[in-house]
C-alpha cells in the first residue's frame, strides 16, 4: 500500500483537513493523468511512438512519483520487496519494452484503486470515529465571578461544574444538585436513559439529555473514563492477532519468492524457446504486479477494526484483535459470582444476635468495616442506624480474604467469615438463611451473625442457557460458601462450582481448567477484586459497571452495559470477523493464483495484473468493512 493509505487516522480536525486537502490533490492528479493518458494512446494507435512515449511520461509522472519515490527511499533502507518496488519495476520494465501506454495506464488505475481504498479504510475507521466521539469539548466551571469555559484538561479535582441539556459530561464526578436523563449509548451501547440525582455518581462522556446539574469533578480528565475508553480504543490495534502476525510473516517471505520466480520467468524460458526477451519480460511484470499481496497486508487487520467497532457499537470493549480472536476459540467461560452473577446491591437480611441487641451487632460490625469500600461493608454500615465517629475506631486490619479486625469503642471487634473465627478459636452458630454471613466477635467473644443477601441479575440464567446452547462449559469460582454458591449454581444451570475461596485460590482453580482445557478460558469479574485472576486467564472479561477504573484497566474486554448477555454478542461479532477474515484469505489467494498462472502463460496483460492486484484489494477490504456492523 502507498504511505497515505496506512497512516490513515481518525483523529483531529486538522487531520480531518490535512485528508480532504489530500483526496482533492489525488482527484486532480488522477485527472490530469488521465486527459494525457487519452493522448498518448490516440498517437500510439496513429503509430507516432516517440510523441506517445512522451505524453505517456506526462501521463505517467502526476500518479507514478509517489511510488517510485517511496521505493527508491524504501530500497535505501533496505525495504527492498515492497508493492512500490513491484509496481515501479513493472511499470517502467513495460516502457522499456515499448508498452507505453499500458505502462502509464497501469499506474493511473492501480493509483485510482488505492484512492478507492483509502476512502474506505477513512470511512470505516470514520464510522468508529464517529461511534466513539464521547470525548468533551468543553467544561462549565464555576468562580466567583460566574462561569467559566475551560477545556476538560484543565479542570482539577473539586472545581464545580455546570452541565446543561444537550451537553456531554466532562469528567467524572459527583452530583451537587439537579436531576437528568443521561444517554449512555456511547458507554454502554444501552438505548434506555439513566436517570441520575443529587448524589449520584457520573461518568464522563455521557450526555445531559434534558436538566441542569451541578456537579463537583472526581478526577482529573487524565484519569476520568472518558479518557482511559478512548485511550483503549486508539489502542487496541496494537496488540496483533495471530492471523494478522501470520500474514505480516507471509508477506516476509512470499513477496521475494515471487520476484525471484518473476527473474526465473523473463530468463530461463527464451533461453530455452529461444523466444524474444521482450515477451517474457513482460510477462515477468505482470507477474510481478499480480504478486502484490496488500489484500491481505490492508483487509485483514482492517477486517479486525472492524469488528472491534461493532462491539464498541454494542457496549463491549475489546482491547485488541488478538483477543476478538481468541473469544471464537473459547470453550470455558468460568465466573466470579458477586457483581458479576448478581446484582452486587447487597442487603442485610437477618440478624442473629447473641448476648447484645441487634443494633449494639450492627454498630461493631458497621464500625470495623467502616472504612472498606467493599460492597458487604457499605450494606452493613447502611443498615446499621448509628455507626462510630473515626476516632472511636482504632487499630483497623484487613485479613485478606477473611475479613477485618478493628478497635471500636475500646472493644476488640472481629467481622468476617468463619475462616477468621476459627483462627481466632472462636466457635460460631451458623445462621438457617442462605446467603453471605458475616460472623462478629467483641472481645474475644462470639457475638452473632449477619445474613446478607445479593439477588441474580435478571439476564444471568438466559446468558448461561445462550452459551451452553454453543457448547461452552460454565464454570463458578467464588468466595462466598458453599450453599450460596450451590444455589446460584442450580438456579442457572451453571456446569461446575468452586466455592469458599481466597483469590490465591481462584487462580489455582483456573490454572487447574487451564491445563484441562482444549481451546481458550474465559475469566468473567467484576475487575475490582478479581485482577489476578482476569490477568491469569487467557480471556478476562470485566463487567465495567458504568466505568469502573479497576475493570478498564485488568481486564482484556469491558462489558460496559453490565450485560451478561454481552459475551455470547462479542463471540459472535468474533465469529463473524474471523469469517471475514478467512473470506478474504481464501479469496485474494484463488484469485491471485489463477492470474499468476495466466500472466506465466502469456494469456494476461497488465490490465488483468491490475485487477488482480488492486481490484482484489478493493474487494477484500469492502467486505471487511461488514465486520462494522452489529
Amino acid at each position: 500500500m502507498s504511505e497515505h493509505t496506512h497512516n490513515s487516522n481518525c483523529g483531529c480536525g486538522e487531520e480531518h483537513e490535512h485528508g480532504e486537502h489530500s483526496l482533492k490533490s489525488s482527484v486532480l492528479r488522477l485527472c490530469v493523468s488521465a486527459v494525457f493518458l487519452v493522448a498518448g494512446l490516440l498517437l500510439h494507435h496513429k503509430g507516432l511512438l516517440w510523441q506517445s512515449l512522451a505524453v505517456c511520461i506526462l501521463a505517467y509522472i502526476p500518479v507514478g512519483y509517489t511510488v517510485v519515490w517511496e521505493a527508491v527511499e524504501n530500497l535505501l533502507h533496505g525495504k527492498l520487496f515492497d508493492e512500490n518496488f513491484l509496481m515501479t519495476v513493472a511499470t517502467v520494465g513495460a516502457f522499456f519494452v515499448g508498452e507505453y501506454p499500458e505502462a502509464a495506464a497501469v499506474m493511473l488505475f492501480y493509483q485510482l484503486g488505492e484512492l478507492f481504498e483509502h476512502i474506505a479504510v477513512n470511512r470505516s475507521r470514520g464510522s468508529i470515529a464517529a461511534l466513539m466521539d464521547i470525548r468533551p469539548d468543553a467544561a462549565h466551571r464555576k468562580t466567583e465571578n460566574g462561569t467559566e469555559t475551560v477545556p476538560p484538561e484543565a479542570v482539577a479535582v473539586g472545581d464545580i461544574l455546570v452541565v446543561s441539556p444537550g451537553e456531554r459530561i466532562p469528567l467524572d464526578g459527583v452530583i451537587l444538585s439537579g436531576t437528568a436523563q443521561l444517554d449512555t449509548s456511547a458507554l454502554t451501547g444501552e438505548s434506555l436513559p439513566r436517570t441520575v440525582q443529587a448524589g449520584d455518581s457520573i461518568p464522563g462522556g455521557c450526555i445531559d439529555l434534558d436538566g441542569v446539574l451541578e456537579m463537583r469533578a472526581e478526577k482529573v480528565y487524565a484519569e476520568s473514563t472518558v479518557h482511559k475508553i478512548l485511550e483503549l480504543v486508539e489502542n487496541a490495534a496494537s496488540k496483533k492477532s495471530r492471523s494478522e502476525s501470520f500474514i505480516s510473516r507471509f508477506a516476509a517471505w512470499y513477496t521475494p519468492v515471487v520476484v525471484a520466480l518473476a527473474v526465473l520467468l523473463a530468463v530461463v524460458p527464451p533461453l530455452v524457446t529461444k523466444d524474444a526477451f521482450s515477451v517474457w519480460i513482460y510477462r515477468a511484470l505482470n507477474f510481478l504486479v499480480v504478486s502484490c499481496p496488500c489484500a491481505l497486508v490492508i483487509s485483514v487487520p482492517l477486517s479486525f477494526f472492524g469488528g472491534i467497532g461493532g462491539a464498541s457499537r454494542c457496549g463491549v470493549l475489546v482491547k485488541g484483535s488478538t483477543y476478538l480472536e481468541a473469544l471464537s476459540y473459547a470453550d470455558t467461560v468460568v465466573f466470579d459470582k458477586t457483581g458479576t452473577l448478581t446484582q452486587g446491591v447487597f442487603r442485610v437480611s437477618a440478624i442473629h444476635a447473641q448476648g447484645m441487641s441487634d443494633a449494639d451487632l450492627l454498630y461493631y460490625a458497621a464500625g470495623a468495616e467502616q472504612f472498606s469500600s467493599h460492597p458487604i461493608a457499605v450494606s452493613l454500615c447502611r443498615a446499621s442506624k448509628t455507626v462510630p465517629v473515626q476516632s472511636d475506631i482504632r487499630a483497623m486490619k484487613n485479613h485478606a480474604g477473611k475479613g477485618v479486625s478493628a478497635i471500636v469503642g475500646g472493644r476488640e471487634v472481629l467481622a468476617g467469615n468463619e475462616k477468621l473465627m476459627q483462627e481466632s478459636g472462636i466457635s460460631v452458630t451458623v445462621p438457617p438463611e442462605n446467603g453471605t454471613v458475616v460472623y462478629v466477635a467483641v472481645d474475644g467473644v462470639y457475638a452473632g451473625s449477619i445474613v446478607i443477601t445479593d439477588a441474580l441479575k435478571p439476564d444471568a440464567a438466559e446468558a448461561i442457557a445462550a452459551l451452553k446452547a454453543d457448547g461452552i462449559r460454565t464454570v463458578l469460582l467464588t468466595g462466598d460458601r458453599q450453599e450460596n454458591a450451590d444455589d446460584a449454581a442450580k438456579a442457572l444451570g451453571l456446569d461446575e462450582v468452586h466455592a469458599q475461596l481466597l483469590p490465591t485460590d481462584k487462580v489455582a482453580h483456573l490454572e487447574a481448567i487451564l491445563q484441562n482445557s482444549r481451546g481458550k478460558v474465559i475469566y468473567v469479574g467484576d475487575g475490582i477484586n478479581d485482577a489476578p485472576v482476569l490477568a491469569r486467564a487467557d480471556i478476562g472479561i470485566a463487567m465495567g459497571k458504568l466505568g469502573s477504573d479497576a475493570a478498564i484497566e485488568a481486564a482484556d474486554v469491558v462489558i460496559m452495559n453490565d450485560a451478561l448477555s454481552s459475551i455470547r454478542t462479542v463471540r459472535r461479532i468474533s465469529a463473524k470477523t474471523l469469517r471475514i477474515v478467512r473470506e478474504n484469505i481464501v479469496f485474494a489467494l484463488a484469485v491471485k493464483a489463477v492470474i499468476l498462472l495466466c500472466s506465466a502463460l502469456g494469456w494476461t496483460g497488465l490490465w488483468m495484473a491490475v485487477f488482480a492486484d488492486v481490484g482484489v484489494c478493493l474487494l477484500a477490504v469492502l467486505n471487511a468493512l461488514r465486520a462494522l456492523r452489529k
